[in-house]
């Protein structure tokens, strides 16, 4: 077993608490689907918003899903000119037998724009 980690990303429609609670848990649940694992795999997660993001923590997505005894932890992305806009990103943290090449990286909507190299 390894530690590795997961990249993904997803764009929001509006900055609205609610919605930014349903399009991460839409991409942490694709995380955990992709790369088949359950809550006991995770170790961490990070997530980052852009400075546009402010009705909630992306992190009470997760703890929404139940994840509730993983460290979890939100910082707010580089204000870079031109970056596309209501983006939330993450990096988890997890334990696997999957090599790296077989990890799914998952970057939906709009944000496969980000990552073209990794986004699958």
């Amino acid at each position: 077993m390894a530690v590795r980690a997961v990249r993904g990303a997803v764009q929001l429609d509006r900055d609205e608490a609610g919605h930014m609670a349903r399009r991460v848990g839409e991409l942490l649940t694709a995380v955990l689907d992709r790369n088949e694992l359950v809550a006991d795999d995770l170790i961490s997660i990070w997530f980052t918003a852009t400075p546009d993001l402010h009705s909630d923590f992306p992190a009470a997505a997760a703890r929404g899903l139940g994840i509730v005894d993983v460290p979890l932890i939100c910082a707010q992305e580089l204000d870079v000119e031109g970056a596309m806009p209501r983006v939330v990103r993450i990096l988890v943290h997890v334990e696997t037998y999957l090599s790296r090449a077989e990890i799914s990286h998952v970057y939906l909507g709009a944000t496969a724009a980000l990552r073209k190299d990794i986004a699958q």
